[in-house]
């Protein structure tokens, strides 16, 4: 690949994000460091952990929401199976891009991401806000556990 300068990088990031991506990846590759577009890159690489933090949020509220369905919904115990099915798919999901710092991540806004799932389960099941514990009843390690259930479901996976 010829050598591209930054200014046609930046050029070519507006045109194809997609061509700008493998030419700099052919760029770090050929050690032509020099020549990166390194104010896109650092918007490319900011994007990048937002949206990877951002997802692995939406699967551990996708979580919690249906724990909390399975525990909470007594009136909609048929659905449980179902339910702890997508908990193994959510998990399963989250585990791809699960990292050290994800998982601290994950941690420290554990407590805002019950708010939000709150929120949600209150809206589907009709219940009560006062039915549900006021901080998260889970740990991150519980949430995170391929074959850990509330008591109350014995699902035997």
């Amino acid at each position: 690949m010829q050598s591209l300068t930054k200014t046609s990088l930046k050029s070519l990031y507006e045109l194809d994000y997609l061509a700008w991506y493998e030419a700099t990846l052919e760029q770090v590759k050929q050690k032509n460091l020099n020549e990166l577009d390194l104010e896109t890159l650092s918007k490319v690489l900011e994007n990048l952990v937002r949206d990877t933090k951002r997802s692995g949020e939406s699967y551990l509220k996708q979580i919690i929401i249906h724990l909390l369905l399975i525990e909470f919904w007594h009136s909609e115990r048929i659905h449980h199976r179902h339910w702890a099915a997508e908990i193994v798919n959510f998990r399963t999901e989250l585990e791809i891009d699960l990292t050290t710092n994800l998982r601290k991540h994950l941690g420290k806004e554990k407590e805002n991401i019950y708010g939000k799932a709150i929120k949600y389960v209150t809206i589907k099941t009709g219940l009560n806000k006062k039915t549900f514990p006021p901080q998260c009843p889970y740990t991150l390690e519980q949430l995170l556990d391929n074959d850990w259930f509330p008591d109350p479901i014995n699902l035997e996976l």
